[in-house]
């Protein structure tokens, strides 16, 4: 099955591309919009399977938006804000998202929520394949050369973003924030994990979690 076609609308130029970079890592087609204003031509000449929709925009927000996406495609929707009060993710459910997420948010998790929303709506969801190595997000299977390999949390939230930008080099700073949410930590927490990773992952081939001294780590062949 072709990818799936992700639309984005997050007015934060940070956040917008670090979520794009993701779900093209994941193997997904992606059209990113700082706000709503395009929005109806974009859902037509784009058809997407899925639209992540951020609440907080200029002009009209993603309530509003969000009618529009249901009355146009028939796209799953995740709704993502900074308020976390119970009133604005029922107001968000009940007008029609299937998901919410509320930042900040690990970038693994929102892959994981694609993937669930993609599936719940018969679209298949890409598999990250690095090499002899798959990495199914949603499902929580790694295997490598054919064979599982068990993970932990942790590791498997590791694995994803590294998955998500393969062949590009991420910092420790990126890392600590994707996958454990804050930025300033200990160093060798990361290195900790990446070294537990790579002993699973070597133990049925090659390296592949590299080192970049000075830069950081990358997932490659």
């Amino acid at each position: 099955m072709d990818a799936a076609r992700v639309l984005v609308v997050e007015d934060s130029p940070a956040i917008r591309e670090s979520v794009e970079s993701a779900l093209v890592g994941a193997g997904h087609r992606v059209l990113a919009l700082p706000d709503g204003a395009a929005l109806e031509s974009a859902l037509a000449g784009f058809r997407p399977d899925l639209v992540i929709l951020d609440v907080l925009l200029p002009g009209r927000d993603g309530f509003t938006l969000l009618d529009v996406v249901r009355r146009t495609v028939p796209a799953g929707v995740i709704v993502v804000t900074a308020r976390d009060g119970v009133d604005d993710r029922l107001r968000g459910l009940r007008a029609g998202a299937d998901d919410y997420v509320v930042k900040p948010f690990v970038l693994a998790e929102l892959l994981a929520r694609v993937a669930a929303v993609l599936r719940r709506s018969g679209r298949a969801v890409p598999v990250v394949e690095v090499a002899d190595l798959l990495v199914d997000v949603e499902s929580g299977v790694v295997t490598r050369a054919g064979t599982p390999v068990e993970l932990t949390a942790t590791e498997l939230r590791l694995l994803a973003f590294l998955a998500a930008r393969k062949d590009r080099v991420v910092t420790k700073t990126q890392i600590l924030g994707a996958v454990w949410g804050y930025e300033d930590y200990a160093a060798n927490l990361v290195e900790v994990n990446i070294s537990a990773l790579r002993r699973k992952l070597e133990a049925h081939g090659p390296r592949l979690v590299h080192t970049i001294r000075g830069h950081g780590y990358t997932l490659r062949e």
